[in-house]
């Protein structure tokens, strides 16, 4: 211990970086940094702006201090870095941040609340902590020109996003379309990929086994299995995999279709295999709606092939809603059959959903499976635990939703992407 207290500095590590600190303030070396390079070339650096209305964290230090190393390495080998500051001031962020404040939770509560009156709070909002963001930046001693930022809010630069999407879309890159997306019904928007992968929670459901009864039969049933019962109501479609073998199977007076491999799991010992075949054979059965809540002009009802179709699980006959599942609304296209919506964009069921209607979709599942029971079309129920995903922002559950947006049409500059991204020095 003796020999620890000897080598132990007499002034406290902090007062040394404090003074470090005042000298670089002092002595504006940030600024020198650069203005010591005029005339060389130059290596351009914008930081990926964070979000001032939110406190920095201790993954900004990681960030900063990657970003920062680069700086000084590119400014040592010879080139002028001009280190450019950024607010990014647009976004969910900033809105959830200010619905808080105000006790909003709906985008229905922000329009009633007012949109001017709103985008102006949010505009103060931007900058709440950006002390605290300046504090820390020069804490860690990052070196960056935060006097003369740039801000996603203002003029210019929103006029040259503009500007980008217009050369966009006189390029005939820009379309119009529908995707399934996670979408969180509570923000109103879709997530990317990365954002879903932040959100999985394990939660326990019921799952359950519907009979769809086939079209002309007495007792004859196709049977699917579904973890999300409020889709239900806008199924089109049954899909099967049409290179795994089926079975027709009697259970007492009843005959169900589903896969061979799944019959003894599903309806017991005691079933007896009638028939079996490939499922391609299965190709265009119809089956009676089941549910009343939608009329198809055109044809819908039949099962249709599809290779994604698991039979490890379930019945191999899956249930499908063409708005809710990106496989789903694939398929419905490969087939003719139309979109069906019956969600609004707040997750509730819509006026022709009259036994639902504005129910939050999950919050119906219950209500649904009793619906099913009392008509006879529920075969069974499970309970069974799975990851399921929820906005990292909100905590709400996520939809796989059809939205129809705008998109730029990446695929047809895929090979300029590629070539440009093969002369970068990663």
């Amino acid at each position: 211990m003796a020999l620890f207290n000897e080598v132990q500095p007499k002034t406290p590590v902090r007062d040394i970086e404090t003074r470090i600190l005042r000298r670089w303030r002092e002595r504006d070396i940030a600024k020198k940094s650069v203005t010591v390079r005029d005339g060389c070339p130059a290596w351009i650096f914008y930081e990926g702006p964070p979000t001032a209305n939110g406190r920095p964290g201790i993954h900004h230090v990681l960030s900063r201090t990657l970003k920062d190393i680069a700086c000084r390495y590119k400014t040592m080998q010879g080139f002028q870095v001009a280190r450019k500051a950024g607010w990014d001031t647009h976004g969910l962020p900033v809105e959830i941040e200010v619905e808080k404040q105000l006790g909003l939770s709906s985008k229905p509560d922000i329009e009633a609340y007012g949109i001017e009156k709103f985008n102006e709070r949010c505009r103060e909002s931007v900058v709440s902590y950006e002390a605290q963001w300046r504090d820390l930046t020069e804490r860690i001693g990052y070196w960056l020109d935060m006097d003369d930022p740039y801000r996603t809010l203002s003029n210019d630069y929103i006029e040259t996003v503009w500007w980008i999407l217009r050369r966009f879309f006189d390029e005939g890159l820009i379309y119009e379309g529908h995707r399934i997306l996670p979408y969180c019904p509570r923000c109103g928007t879709p997530l990317a990929s990365h954002e879903v992968a932040q959100g999985y929670v394990d939660e326990t459901i019921d799952s359950i086994y519907v009979k769809l009864r086939v079209k002309g039969t007495e007792n004859e049933y196709l049977l699917v299995w579904t973890t999300t019962p409020w889709t239900l109501p806008s199924n089109v479609l049954v899909a099967a995999n049409p290179d795994s073998i089926y079975a027709k199977a009697k259970l007492g007076d009843d005959i169900y279709y589903l896969v061979r491999d799944r019959v003894e799991a599903v309806l017991g010992e005691e079933a007896q295999i009638l028939e079996e075949f490939p499922g391609r054979k299965l190709e265009y059965m119809e089956y009676e709606q089941l549910f009343p809540y939608v009329k198809m002009e055109d044809r819908a009802f039949f099962v249709a092939l599809a290779d994604y179709v698991l039979t490890t699980d379930g019945s191999g006959l899956v249930h499908t809603a063409p708005a809710y599942g990106e496989d789903d609304y694939r398929t419905c296209q490969e087939y003719g059959v139309p979109l069906v919506h019956l969600v609004d964009e707040q997750g509730r069921f819509v006026d022709a959903v009259t036994d639902w209607a504005g129910m939050f979709v999950i919050d119906a599942d219950p209500q649904i499976i009793r619906y099913l029971a009392r008509t006879g079309a529920l075969y069974r129920k499970e309970r069974m635990t799975h990851s399921y995903p929820h906005c990292w922002r909100c905590d709400t559950s996520l939809l796989y939703y059809a939205r129809q947006s705008w998109f730029i049409k990446t695929t047809a500059m895929k090979d300029r992407l590629i070539a440009a991204n093969n002369e970068v020095k990663w």
